[in-house]
C-alpha cells in the first residue's frame, strides 16, 4: 500500500449551483462507500431470518439487543477505518510483521472458511427472492446472480463498481424495508418499550446468535481494506469516523425495521419463522400481492449484495495472507473471489439450502478466530507506533476492551452450546 493512505485528503466542500450540489452530493456517498459496503455484506438472508425470528417470537421487547451489538459494531469498524488510514499496509500485513506469518494464514485461510460456507445461504437468498416473486425454480436464479456476480470482477475499477452496487442495493433495501414498516402499522409504543433491556425466557439462543452476527468483527476489520482501496480509488475525499458511522447505523436501521415488521406481522399470527421470506409469505395474505413483492425486493438486495460482498471479503483476505496482497485488481484476489462465489453456488444448487453441518463448522471456525481478531484489532488500534495520531483515544480503549468481553463471553457460550451440550 502506498503512502498516500498516510496523506491528509483534502477536504470535500459544497459547490454553489445544481451541478455543484450533485457533485458535493455524490462525493458524500462515496466517502461513505467504505460503510455501507460493510453494512450491506453483513445484513444477509442468514441476518434478515434470525432477526425476523426474534420479532416473530418474542415482539419488540428485544430491540435493545440491536442497540447494544450496533454500538460495538461501530466501535471496531471505526476502528478497523482508522487502522486502514493510518498503517502504511494492509492489515494482515501488520498482523504478520507484529505476531508472525503463521497468525496471518490462519486468520485468513479461517475467514476464507467462513466466507464459503455463509455464501451458500447467500445464493440461496437470491434464487428464492427472485423464484417466490414469479413462481420459478430458484436454481436457474442462484447460476444467473452468481454468473453475474463473477462478472463483475471483469470491470477494471472493481472497487468503484462495488461501491456503487452496494449504494444502490442499499438504498433498495431501505426503501423496501421502511414501505413494508408503514403498511405493517407497529404499536409505537411498544416499539419504545423495546428498548428497555430484557432477556425474556427462552430468548437467549437467539439473542447470542444476533449478537455474533450484528457485532461481526470479521466485518470490521474489513473495513481496513475497504478504507485503503477507497483511498487509493478516490484520494481527494477526506476520511472521517463519520463515514464508516453512518454505514453501521443504517445496518441497525434495517435490523430494527425488519424486527418491528415481524413484531407487528407474524408475532400476532403466531407465525413460526424458518426463513427470510416467510415474512413476505405472511403479508401477501394482510396487504396483497405487491407488499409481498416488495419485501422479496428487500430479501434480493440483501442476499444479493452479501453475495457479493461475502466473496470480496473472503477472497481478499485469503489473497493477503497467502502473500498476493489485497488489491482488488490482482488476479488472483479476483480468482478468490470467485472461487468463493463458485462454491457456495455449489453447495446452494446441491442442497438447496445452507447446510447445518456447514453451519455448524462455520460457527466452530469463528468461535476460535473472533476473539484473536478483535483483540489483534485492539492491540494494533493502541499501538502509537502504528497509528501516530490516529491511535485510539482513552473512551475508545474502554468501550474496546468491554467489546472484547463480549466476543470472549459470545465465544465460551457457543463452546458450550455446540461442543459441551
Amino acid at each position: 500500500m502506498d503512502n498516500r493512505v498516510t496523506q491528509e485528503p483534502v477536504t470535500v466542500s459544497p459547490q454553489t449551483g445544481a451541478g455543484g450540489f450533485f457533485t458535493y452530493f455524490k462525493k458524500v456517498l462515496l466517502s461513505l462507500g467504505p460503510g455501507i459496503i460493510t453494512a450491506a455484506l453483513v445484513f444477509g438472508p442468514s441476518k434478515m431470518t434470525i432477526t425476523s425470528k426474534l420479532g416473530a417470537v418474542y415482539g419488540y421487547s428485544l430491540l435493545w439487543i440491536i442497540a447494544v451489538a450496533i454500538f460495538f459494531m461501530t466501535v471496531f469498524t471505526v476502528m478497523g477505518a482508522r487502522i486502514g488510514v493510518a498503517a502504511k499496509q494492509s492489515l494482515l500485513a501488520t498482523i504478520r510483521l507484529k505476531w508472525g506469518k503463521a497468525a496471518a494464514i490462519i486468520i485468513g485461510f479461517g475467514i476464507f472458511l467462513v466466507a464459503t460456507s455463509f455464501q451458500a445461504g447467500n445464493s440461496i437468498g437470491v434464487g428464492i427472492a427472485i423464484a417466490e416473486a414469479n413462481g420459478t425454480s430458484p436454481v436457474i436464479w442462484v447460476i444467473v446472480f452468481n454468473v453475474i456476480g463473477i462478472a463483475l470482477l471483469f470491470f477494471q475499477a472493481f472497487y468503484k463498481v462495488l461501491e456503487k452496487l452496494m449504494i444502490f442495493l442499499v438504498g433498495l433495501m431501505l426503501f423496501s424495508f421502511i414501505t413494508t414498516l408503514f403498511l405493517a402499522d407497529p404499536d409505537w409504543s411498544a416499539v419504545a418499550a423495546g428498548f428497555v433491556p430484557s432477556i425474556p425466557e427462552g430468548s437467549l439462543g437467539l439473542v447470542i446468535a444476533f449478537t455474533a452476527s450484528a457485532f461481526s468483527i470479521v466485518g470490521a476489520l474489513y473495513q481496513s481494506y475497504l478504507v485503503q482501496e477507497r483511498i487509493k480509488q478516490n484520494p481527494e475525499i477526506r476520511e472521517t469516523s463519520r463515514n464508516s458511522i453512518t454505514g453501521i447505523f443504517i445496518l441497525g436501521l434495517m435490523s430494527a425495521i425488519v424486527l418491528i415488521c415481524a413484531a407487528a406481522v407474524l408475532n400476532p399470527q403466531g407465525i413460526k419463522v424458518t426463513s427470510a421470506s416467510d415474512m413476505a409469505k405472511a403479508l401477501e395474505p394482510l396487504f396483497g400481492s405487491y407488499a409481498s413483492t416488495l419485501f422479496l425486493t428487500g430479501l434480493f438486495g440483501a442476499a444479493f449484495s452479501s453475495l457479493v460482498g461475502n466473496a470480496s471479503l473472503g477472497g481478499t483476505l485469503l489473497g493477503d495472507a497467502l502473500g498476493y496482497g489485497s488489491q482488488l485488481t490482482s488476479k488472483m484476489v479476483r480468482f478468490l473471489i470467485a472461487l468463493v462465489m463458485i462454491i457456495g453456488a455449489c453447495i446452494a444448487i446441491a442442497f438447496g439450502k445452507l447446510p447445518l453441518e456447514l453451519i455448524v463448522f462455520a460457527q466452530s471456525v469463528t468461535i476460535f478466530l473472533v476473539p484473536f481478531i478483535g483483540l489483534a484489532m485492539y492491540v494494533i488500534g493502541n499501538d502509537a507506533r502504528i497509528m501516530g495520531s490516529h491511535v485510539n483515544s482513552t473512551p475508545v480503549k474502554i468501550m474496546g476492551a468491554f467489546g472484547l468481553l463480549i466476543l470472549f463471553v459470545l465465544a465460551a457460550s457457543n463452546v458450550n452450546e455446540l461442543f459441551l451440550k
